[in-house]
Parts: C-alpha cells; structure tokens; sequence
C-alpha cells in the first residue's frame, strides 16, 4: 500500500521557491557564488601553482593541493566592508595593506578554509595580511 503526503500549498510555493533560487544561483559565476566575507575578513585563493615545471614535468593535483593547504601567497577575491577601517590597527588614514586583485602574503595555516568548486578558498583577518607581491612564483616555500 501506498501513503500519501499532504503537503500545505504554502509549504509546497516556499519548497518551489527556494529550488528555483537555488537554480538561478547555480548559474551565476563562481565569483559572485564565492564565500562572501564579513567584517573585517577578507576573502582569498591560495595560489596553488605552475601546472608543469619549467623543465615541462607536470605536477600531480595531490601535490598541488598540498602545496596549497600550506602555501603562504594568496589572491585577494574579496574584502569584507569593514577590512581596514579600524584606525586603532592601521593608523588614522586607515589606507588598506590590499585589495581585490592583489597577491598577498600571509600565515602559512592563517584563515579558515572552505573547499568550493575550483579549489579551497580561506577567509583571513585584514590584519594577516603580511606582504603585498607582484609575481606569486618569486616566493618560494619549503616545507610543504
């Protein structure tokens, strides 16, 4: 025998809503669907880097993902509205250490990590910010 749920239509309009929210939101870009920080986080990649060695080796995913768990370059996605306005910590201009686009460097374990789809992302403090760079594979890590 066969039992049948009644469903309130209330209840039914709130469940096709939020599926089809879900749906819309699934086809905007990665960088719009990204972990949107709070505060006075900011919201980075770490640099997962070169997919072949100069000597034309190709490195496998694992040892790339590893090398970005413990990577210490990241890419600034996102800043949260409040990064950098405390003038208590960064002085009465309150100029930010970085912005959206930049490498930075920061804390080798620094920030709470997400896996999204792309790779991992982490959300740091504005302040773990400890160097701004050019070229990410001018630093080197060792260790990893």
């Amino acid at each position: 025998t066969m039992t049948t749920l009644l469903v309130p239509d209330h209840v039914l309009r709130q469940q096709q809503a939020k599926k089809k929210a879900e749906e819309e939101a699934s086809k905007k870009p990665i960088t719009e669907r990204v972990p949107q920080p709070t505060g006075w986080r900011i919201l980075v990649m770490p640099y997962q880097g070169k997919a072949k060695t100069e000597g034309g080796v190709y490195v496998p995913d694992q040892a790339k993902d590893r090398e970005a768990r413990a990577t210490v370059v990241a890419y600034v996605v996102r800043l949260g509205p409040l990064a950098y306005q405390d003038p208590d910590k960064f002085g009465p201009d309150c100029k930010p250490w970085c912005e959206e686009g930049d490498w930075v460097c920061i804390g080798r374990y620094a920030g709470s990590r997400f896996q999204i789809e792309g790779g991992e992302v982490r959300i740091i403090n504005d302040d773990e910010v400890i160097a701004t760079i050019i070229d990410p594979d001018d630093i080197k890590t060792y260790g990893a």
